[in-house]
């Protein structure tokens, strides 16, 4: 993939929502994410709109079509983790949104930043700090 860019930053549309993608192999880690976070991340900030991707190719193709407020990705996922794909886009991706990665377990936060994450959530999810780790991201995305 060579260099996309993006519009500027993605702001609430006219109906107060937010796009976002979620990357998982795993369709329960993207459901636990997706139930996890809810319509809405906190008080006073827009709904949430979810595209899911599975693959590798997935995830670059909609970043190339879409402009996402954030982007959550599986650093366990098979073949292509969360974590090379957060290295690619960040690389390769003008204006990339920022990158919340889940990560296997605490320890791999060294991990996250090399792939220059932008928030961490570790395994197990818990459904409280996946809202916070994407409020305080979408606070600081859509103010601008």
């Amino acid at each position: 993939m060579t260099s996309t860019e993006t519009a500027s930053a993605p702001t609430a549309d006219e109906t107060g929502t937010v796009d976002l993608l979620i990357y998982s192999d795993d369709v329960d880690t993207r459901r636990a994410v997706i139930e996890g976070v809810g319509r809405r991340a906190a008080k006073g900030l827009p709904r949430i709109r979810w595209t899911e991707a599975a693959t590798h190719a997935g995830v670059l193709q909609k970043v190339a079509e879409h402009d996402f407020a954030i982007l959550v990705l599986d650093g366990e996922a098979a073949k292509v983790g969360g974590m090379a794909v957060s290295r690619q886009l960040k690389n390769e991706v003008y204006n990339c949104p920022p990158i919340l990665i889940l990560t296997g377990r605490p320890q791999d936060a060294w991990l996250a930043t090399w792939a220059e994450a932008d928030a961490i959530v570790p395994a197990p999810l818990d459904p409280i700090e996946l809202q916070e780790a994407v409020a305080r991201l979408l606070r600081g995305r859509v103010a601008k």
